[in-house]
């Protein structure tokens, strides 16, 4: 006989509830504010004339602006901050180091290399697609930084800085190479698109790029949440979770093909957006302590307000010009880089 605990599926509907309220604003609010400010309550208006085919009375500009190009890059710009974020946290779990990013460890380095190559080189003659390549890239991009911090022995539990080491050197790695191919293929204009398209770049983005960026994000982050109780056992490392009866090598290869795959998918559709990964999940971390089942939707939530908060700053800092993206999660990320280095830095000592 199954049993209920008392209080235990109105808890965990009310948190639910909850963190879909926080995101729907969040989203609304990226809908709202932007070069030009348009009243939460015409993005309403907006919403029910087109989800729900009501006829408010609204001015036509202001619902192509926020129908055709906001709310779309609100909705990119909340899947990428979650997929990263996420794709963090499993990292961080899995390698039991604070500094661990796809960033950091140069898998949206890979991923823009394998973008770039698709797009500009011609590699795969227009039979691969843009997100093929760049998942493509990320995969060999992290095979290459576990190869070499296997090499460096940096698996062992005294020495797993050796990744970081390992993922920094095959980052600048990649990102030469990408250099190097849109130095030696792009002309003058496709190679100023690609290097801001590379800082991080939400202007382009529209409804098709929901349709892709969005699923994979849930998908990921569904097949991720499966996995909270191993990456439980992942935190005293592969020998505590296989003497728990964790599958190590089935769970390592799901969970990093995983962090790939949604790495290389938003890569593919708004560029290299550092720190998300690095900064969300420790302060997922604060507000809810360790326990996956709990940190994960935290975790891509934080993320998804964290990007669209990120998209919000770079439209309106500088009044008539949008920053990349990447700049402004730059600014948070660095300092907050800074800080984990230094606290994990000393509590080694």
């Amino acid at each position: 006989m199954i049993s209920i605990r008392p209080g235990r599926w109105p808890g965990r509907f009310a948190g639910v509830t909850s963190k879909l309220t926080i995101l729907a604003v969040a989203l609304i609010v990226g809908a709202a504010i932007g070069e030009t400010r348009i009243p939460f309550q015409t993005v309403l208006e907006v919403l029910a004339n087109k989800v729900f085919g009501q006829s408010f009375p609204v001015d036509a500009i202001d619902q192509g602006i926020v129908w055709n190009y906001r709310l779309s890059r609100a909705f990119v710009a909340a899947s990428c901050g979650a997929g990263l974020a996420v794709s963090g946290l499993v990292l961080q779990t899995l390698l039991r180091n604070a500094l661990a990013d796809p960033y950091i460890l140069g898998i949206s380095a890979g991923a823009s290399t394998g973008a770039v190559a698709v797009t500009i080189a011609g590699v795969g003659g227009g039979l691969i697609s843009l997100s093929v390549g760049a998942f493509a890239g990320a995969l060999v991009a992290f095979a290459l930084v576990i190869c070499l911090a296997r090499m460096a022995g940096g698996f062992s539990a005294a020495s797993t800085g050796q990744v970081i080491l390992a993922g920094v050197a095959g980052a600048q790695l990649f990102s030469a190479l990408t250099s190097l191919m849109i130095a030696r293929s792009a002309n003058a204009e496709q190679a100023r698109g690609i290097i801001f398209w590379l800082l991080g770049n939400l202007s382009g983005v529209r409804w098709p790029d929901v349709w892709l960026a969005t699923p994979v994000a849930l998908l990921v982050f569904l097949v991720i949440l499966l996995y909270a109780r191993a990456l439980d056992a992942f935190t005293f490392g592969s020998d505590a979770a296989a003497s728990l009866g964790i599958e190590v090598r089935k769970a390592q290869a799901v969970l990093i093909g995983a962090a790939a795959l949604v790495t290389a998918v938003m890569v593919s559709i708004v560029g290299a957006i550092g720190f998300v990964g690095l900064v969300v999940p420790h302060a997922a971390r604060f507000m809810v302590g360790p326990q996956h089942m709990r940190l994960i939707p935290v975790t891509a939530v934080s993320g998804a307000v964290f990007l669209i908060a990120a998209d919000i700053a770079s439209r309106i800092v500088i009044p008539g010009q949008v920053l990349p993206i990447g700049v402004v999660t730059a600014l948070v990320g660095a300092p907050a880089f800074a800080i984990v280095l230094v606290v994990k830095s000393g509590g080694q000592r």
